[in-house]
């Protein structure tokens, strides 16, 4: 097997819509009280190969263990999409990702060359 690309960390893309807006933010509000880890923009609109509003949660490798159980328990029913940053976004998004909730097709033709 070909050598893999060095995961440096990771993004958690929590999906809401209009009537998850409210557990949106109280998931959001609990993750910034409990970690301390850098949050990404509140989007009320489809970003980048996201197909849902969503925020990010960006954290380090030294957080997985930690972060990821917490976020299967507290999600609040919101689908969670998580991949690790290696510098190859297509696979990052395609290959490599964990769904917690509903697994909904991304917008990938962005990373496709």
């Amino acid at each position: 097997m070909a050598d893999l690309p060095a995961i440096q960390d990771y993004h958690a893309h929590v999906y809401f819509d209009a009537d998850s807006r409210k557990p949106a933010q109280a998931l959001r509000d609990e993750i910034e009280a409990t970690f301390d880890i850098e949050m990404g923009r509140w989007h009320e609109k489809e970003v980048g190969p996201h197909p849902r509003w969503s925020y990010q949660v960006k954290f380090g490798t030294d957080l997985f263990a930690e972060l990821v159980p917490w976020l299967m328990q507290h999600r609040r029913g919101l689908t969670i999409f998580l991949h690790p940053n290696t510098s190859h976004d297509l696979e990052d998004h395609r290959d490599w990702p964990t769904w917690m909730g509903e697994m909904i097709p991304l917008k990938l033709a962005m990373f496709e060359k």
